[in-house]
């Protein structure tokens, strides 16, 4: 089932669960972006359930793209950040695609997000290597050689000071931590630091929540990369969903 241009695009997350209707040929939302709680735990039959609702509250019918919070192969997650560890192993696309009805792609979603910040925002045209960096719950990051995805990079997973650089240097670090901007900042930009010593990217986007308040800590980073808040923003998860289905359509 194909929907030509407009396509709903699912962006779940540990805390939330957004989608809206996106035009992929603009990247504009067509519709409201809803929200849903994601159920707690977020185990695969609650967050199925919940999607399948989210999808019902937009009377939408055709394909549909979703972002996850995991590695994602061949539809099967392969991780589990921020959500229930029962979906290792789970086939993402066959419990969406049952829970409501229709036909469901599913990619990870930082990878989700860095898909929109390519065709529509600060990497459309850049060629080299581009990192996007999703700052929230966990690092999220979506990796572009000369704008063609590598999947599944979870940069946030590489170690920084004996744990994962997420522990260290999320959203949620910093709301653990009590920390102030400019001291979050300071522990976000060792690990751009180390980012870009394992990676040499030729520019890093910045995309999650954090990348809002970019003005708060821009002055504490001195990493010799370009480092940018996409222009995207929070709705960038649904729109690369909606444009991953449809390049799965299409093709």
């Amino acid at each position: 089932m194909y929907t030509g241009n407009l396509i709903l695009g699912v962006d779940v997350g540990g805390s939330g669960i957004k989608g809206a209707v996106v035009d992929v040929n603009t990247g504009a939302l067509q519709t409201e972006r809803l929200r849903l709680e994601t159920p707690q735990p977020a185990t695969p039959e609650a967050v199925s359930e919940t999607f399948a609702e989210l999808v019902r509250m937009h009377n939408y019918k055709g394909i549909i793209g979703c972002g996850f919070p995991a590695i994602i192969k061949q539809g099967e997650a392969h991780s589990a950040a921020n959500i229930s560890k029962k979906w290792i192993g789970t086939n993402v696309i066959e419990s969406f695609s049952l829970a409501c009805n229709n036909p469901v792609e599913v990619l990870n979603d930082a990878d989700a997000a860095g898909l929109a910040e390519m065709r529509f925002g600060l990497g459309k045209g850049q060629n080299g290597v581009v990192v996007l960096i999703t700052i929230g719950s966990g690092l999220g990051s979506a990796m572009f050689i000369n704008g063609k995805l590598v999947p599944n990079t979870e940069f946030g997973h590489m170690r920084l000071h004996g744990d994962i650089a997420e522990a260290y240097a999320s959203s949620k670090a910093r709301k653990i931590n009590d920390l102030s901007w400019t001291e979050w900042g300071e522990r976000f930009n060792e690990y751009l630091h180390y980012l870009a010593r394992v990676v040499n990217p030729d520019l890093i986007i910045l995309g999650g929540g954090a990348s809002k308040k970019f003005s708060k800590y821009e002055e504490v980073i001195d990493v010799k990369v370009p480092v940018k808040p996409a222009e995207l923003r929070n709705a960038a998860g649904t729109v690369g969903a909606a444009v991953h289905a449809y390049q799965i359509a299409r093709s």
